[in-house]
């Protein structure tokens, strides 16, 4: 898919126009034995059904399975997954110390408009022979996809990708909403918050349910795309995922607006596409 020794279009360009950070092309992740693989999808299914299940419940829960598996294996592969329980535990999207972590500004706050309030998540995707991560932008009232990324690290280049993205095709909103995972909380993706005078919101720590719009996303995701598609790779994946978010957007009607699509209801609510002003500004 992406040819390093291309003359003609440079490694940075191949690797945005697949929706990818430059970073993960040059990382190649250890791969997982079969069995760990079969456990991650499992696990992945599971998580969906009980977000309150760490890795202890969720050790008993394969046992009464028949899956005799240990804790500190179910912990690592939560670890791998990027999966936040709704009760506060250990996680890899852990906030950084040295970062500054902004109150939740959402709490009793009614979303009338698009634009109003952004969100983001970054969520775990399994195929056959590896994994992938995902972080996607979502308006808050319409659920619209604004934009997504693909990478095969936990770093923050991919989220602010994605960010730059999303205000660069709609423009800023007033309110960005995320958890206090340290991709989110990093002085690289604040900074773009900042210098478009968006106001910072995250939510309370080990509250899953604050940030609920974007999890009822994945959730349709992966009982809709991921798991009814047999994602032998990378390449795969992506295609999959991408003709999803396409029919997400604007053909699945959408139960909370009477049928509408989350792209209808984000046009109506005084949602647009750009002109090229805010892209200018960014590759200034």
């Amino acid at each position: 898919m992406i040819n390093s020794n291309d003359q003609t279009i440079s490694l940075t360009k191949q690797c945005k126009l697949l929706l990818l950070s430059k970073s993960s092309w040059y990382y190649t992740p250890k791969s997982e034995s079969e069995f760990n693989q079969s456990l991650i999808r499992k696990i992945d299914e599971q998580f969906l059904i009980t977000p309150y299940y760490g890795s202890r419940q969720m050790s008993h829960h394969f046992k009464r399975q028949g899956d005799l598996v240990g804790r500190k294996r179910i912990r690592r592969l939560m670890r791998i997954m990027d999966l936040k329980t709704i009760y506060q535990s250990p996680r890899t999207s852990m906030p950084n110390t040295e970062h500054k972590i902004y109150p939740y500004l959402l709490k009793g706050l009614s979303i009338q408009s698009s634009n109003q309030v952004w969100c983001t998540d970054i969520t775990y995707i399994p195929i056959k022979r590896g994994f992938m991560y995902l972080v996607a932008i979502m308006d808050w009232h319409s659920r619209k996809v604004l934009s997504y990324r693909f990478s095969n690290t936990l770093d923050a280049s991919f989220c602010v990708d994605a960010l730059k993205d999303a205000i660069e095709k709609y423009g800023p909103p007033k309110i960005f909403n995320s958890d206090q995972g340290s991709q989110f909380t990093s002085t690289n993706f604040t900074k773009v918050l900042k210098d478009y005078s968006i106001d910072i919101s995250m939510d309370g720590k080990g509250r899953w349910i604050d940030n609920v719009m974007i999890e009822r996303l994945w959730r349709s995701l992966k009982y809709e795309c991921v798991y009814l598609n047999n994602l032998d790779n990378m390449g795969t994946a992506k295609s999959q995922i991408k003709s999803w978010m396409d029919y997400y957007n604007k053909t699945r009607p959408h139960s909370t607006f009477d049928g509408q699509t989350p792209h209808e209801i984000y046009l109506r609510s005084g949602g647009q596409e750009l002109t090229s002003e805010f892209g200018n500004k960014l590759a200034a």
